[in-house]
């Protein structure tokens, strides 16, 4: 595995990237960065697959910043079309997302612009699962003006902490943290919080209850920001939908068990 960089309109994107070849799989991250796909890098690679995961612009190590406009589904899945353009890749690719980065992938399955064979959601928001309400209140652009950089990372710490569901050294929550010590980070991250809209996941839903694209949903049950059952209602109304649960496991369940999600998705993309 190893981390790389593209430009896409003008700006460094930074990724990971594992597997020199076979099936594209392209790994999308929510209010956190590709941080939390890193650990199942290497298990897709040793199956076969070219595994990618992508900072989206102004979070985890790209360049650039996000404001409210372009920090939107649809702006977001616009600029995933832009990032592969980048690589050259214009093959279906296998699509995988997670937290609101989930919302994204969703919206680029039923846009239609990228061909995507099949689709992963992990912990992802759906339906008007979202905003939680850590993010929530940044909507308010008054409150987000008003919130210094320490107390980003100061958010942003407690919800690694929760998020990883397991006891964490300052080591690991710092390797988390990193790319929120800088300003321009931080900021993306507010915009990214100030553009969180159910109303973009609901839109969607009349499509994906006639999309006949397979899905899987890995799901850490122990999560309290995403809960499981929002992932039971998408299989029950969402067409070849698949829900794979990992018991104690919380908001980033490749963090508690990894090998359990990454057998998931060898399996499904396979």
């Amino acid at each position: 595995m190893k981390r790389l960089t593209v430009d896409v309109a003008g700006t460094q994107a930074s990724y990971l990237a594992a597997g020199e070849s076979g099936p594209v799989v392209l790994m999308l991250h929510g209010t956190y960065w590709s941080r939390v796909w890193q650990p199942v890098m290497d298990d897709l690679a040793s199956a076969g697959f070219r595994a990618i995961a992508v900072d989206f612009p102004g979070l985890g190590r790209s360049a650039g910043e996000l404001t409210v406009e372009t920090a939107s589904i649809p702006a977001l899945a616009d600029w995933v079309a832009g990032f592969l353009q980048a690589l050259r890749i214009d093959e279906p690719i296998l699509l995988a997302g997670h937290d609101i980065g989930g919302g994204v992938a969703q919206h680029v399955l039923v846009d239609g612009r990228i061909r995507v064979e099949k689709l992963a959601l992990m912990n992802a928001v759906m339906f008007d699962s979202w905003p939680v309400p850590g993010v929530a209140r940044f909507r308010d652009p008054a409150v987000a003006a008003a919130t210094t950089h320490d107390e980003v990372l100061a958010a942003r710490r407690k919800s690694v902490v929760t998020a990883l569901g397991r006891p964490a050294s300052e080591e690991e929550i710092s390797e988390y943290l990193d790319p929120w010590q800088d300003a321009r980070v931080a900021r993306s991250w507010l915009a990214l919080a100030g553009a969180a809209d159910s109303r973009y996941t609901m839109a969607l839903v009349p499509q994906l209850r006639v999309s006949q694209t397979p899905k899987l949903l890995v799901w850490g049950e122990d999560d309290s920001f995403q809960l499981v059952q929002h992932a039971e209602q998408f299989v029950a109304q969402i067409p070849q939908s698949t829900l794979v649960r990992i018991p104690r496991a919380d908001h980033i369940p490749t963090e508690n068990d990894a090998s359990a999600v990454a057998r998931s998705m060898i399996e499904f993309f396979a």
